[in-house]
């Protein structure tokens, strides 16, 4: 146990933490619309996820940015992230809806047990991973360094980078951008609506079905921008890249209150700071499992997550 490293670097990783958790936190959130309108735990999120860090990486092919690119200026930075951006939220969202359209409508029509929506969910992640790991002959793909990092504040000796300014702001305006719009939005109010009651929803004229596909398309586009920001961060992805951080995701949801949508937010954070000070006190070896007894630690006191709150329970 190391208390000196964690105390001397405190700041350090609390800002690594906070940024890797910001992408936990959007992952995260398509795992909360979905449940908190279907009570459906979507096992393929991560693979939407990872199709987005592909179509970024493709996107940036096509436009000439490869690994052996210069550093781009200003103007092309701004250019090629927002292709990524772009491109990943089409192919995840994209992937999502047929996802719902294929693998989930057919067994809400038929009234499959929930074991069977489980099972397909994982089905389906298996299926997804495979093919894109079948396609790339499952070897990780580097990406171009778009955004070097340079430091742009110093608070207390903790250097925060302009890449690490960036992956947060992206991400916090992203979720505030959601939050507004099921929030203050006709469509949002039919979110809650179907949320709340499906059918007392429908007899008041609002379409389930289509709700449904609006979820899982919001989902993945989140899933689409959470990869972007894994790709700038991490530089490489690969079939399987979804794996720990959907899982994380998942468990972020689970944490802040899966079903709420400010949960997800706060549920990421936390398990980015966790993990990342847990790798501090006992090594990067533990990282993964400091997080997860943290999580266990917490629902034993809090068995809804800690805001506690779904979509059904906010007004309509």
């Amino acid at each position: 146990m190391n208390i000196d490293f964690l105390l001397s670097d405190f700041g350090e990783l609390t800002i690594t933490g906070l940024t890797q958790g910001a992408i936990y936190a959007l992952i995260a959130l398509g795992y909360t619309l979905v449940y908190g309108v279907l009570r459906l735990i979507n096992f393929a999120h991560s693979e939407v996820f990872m199709i987005g860090t592909f179509a970024s990486l493709g996107v940036w092919t096509a436009a000439g940015f490869g690994l052996n690119s210069g550093d781009p200026g200003t103007l092309a930075v701004l250019g090629l992230l927002g292709l990524a951006i772009v491109a990943a939220m089409l192919a995840s969202g994209a992937t999502a809806a047929v996802l719902e359209m294929v693998a989930y409508r057919p067994l809400r029509r038929r009234n499959a047990p929930n074991l069977v929506f489980l099972i397909t969910a994982i089905g389906a992640s298996v299926v997804i991973a495979e093919a894109a790991g079948v396609l790339t002959g499952r070897r990780p793909s580097g990406l171009p360094t778009l955004v070097r990092p340079v430091e742009v504040l110093n608070i207390g000796g903790a250097s925060i980078t302009n890449l690490q300014l960036g992956i947060l702001a992206c991400a916090l305006a992203m979720m505030v951008a959601l939050d507004l719009f099921i929030n203050r939005t006709r469509m949002g109010r039919g979110v809650r609506a179907v949320a709340q009651d499906p059918q007392t929803s429908a007899l008041m004229g609002v379409d389930k079905d289509r709700v449904i596909l609006l979820i899982f398309v919001l989902g993945g586009m989140m899933a689409g921008v959470a990869a972007v920001l894994y790709n700038i961060k991490i530089g490489s992805t690969t079939y399987n890249v979804g794996f720990l951080l959907g899982i994380k995701a998942f468990a972020a949801a689970v944490l802040g209150g899966i079903g709420n949508l400010r949960g997800a937010l706060l549920g990421g954070l936390l398990i980015g700071l966790v993990e990342n000070y847990g790798a501090g006190l006992f090594g990067n070896e533990w990282m993964n499992a400091v997080a997860f007894v943290a999580l266990v630690g917490v629902l034993l006191f809090r068995p809804t997550g800690l805001l506690g709150e779904s979509l059904r329970g906010a007004r309509a």
